[in-house]
């Protein structure tokens, strides 16, 4: 009950993700060191139905990690990180990532709890990662779009999928799923 009570009074009664006050409750994360209120975190039912597994997401509702991710708690830190990640696909969240800061033990704590996932991979077998640069190395034509990609064009700052045989990026400023066996890592 202590270890309850202190998170609880942290968290100001809401969701230290969010700020929802609906079906809260301590989350223990994953992975942490100890079992202190500092590797505990108050959540929503909604967030914390999405911590583990693979179901989709919901980018509009995790947009609260640009607030999170600053919490001085670090428990709070390393879901915001992990949340990120798997958000990584959105241009915000990837920003987001980009200017997260975590001292070395949070890192470390933080990348031990993500869930492995398939490389994503060129036409070579090249592994790719979002924001690396790339080429069509065959015409694609761009349904719904009216055009067709050539050979050769360049994609720029890519972002991964939650399928890692595709990836997203933008062709003649149309940001469209292209088949990452397609791509050339440039």
């Amino acid at each position: 009950m202590v270890l309850q009570d202190a998170v609880i009074a942290r968290a100001n009664n809401a969701c230290e993700l969010c700020n929802s006050t609906s079906e809260t409750e301590v989350y223990m994360v994953p992975e942490s060191p100890d079992e202190t209120a500092g590797s505990a975190i108050f959540t929503c039912g909604t967030c914390r139905s999405k911590f583990e597994g693979e179901e989709s997401l919901d980018p509009l509702h995790w947009r609260c990690l640009n607030d999170a991710m600053w919490s001085p708690t670090q428990a709070v830190q390393v879901v915001a990180y992990r949340m990120l990640s798997r958000l990584s696909s959105e241009t915000w969240a990837q920003d987001a990532l980009d200017m997260m800061y975590l001292d070395d033990d949070a890192r470390t704590w933080a990348e031990a709890g993500l869930i492995e996932r398939d490389a994503t991979l060129d036409c070579n077998g090249t592994a790719l990662q979002t924001g690396d640069n790339v080429h069509l190395v065959k015409d694609l034509n761009v349904k719904g779009a009216g055009f067709t990609a050539k050979r050769g064009t360049p994609v720029r700052g890519i972002s991964l999928c939650d399928n890692p045989l595709h990836i997203e990026g933008k062709v003649n400023g149309t940001r469209i799923v292209i088949i990452a066996a397609y791509t050339k890592k440039s």
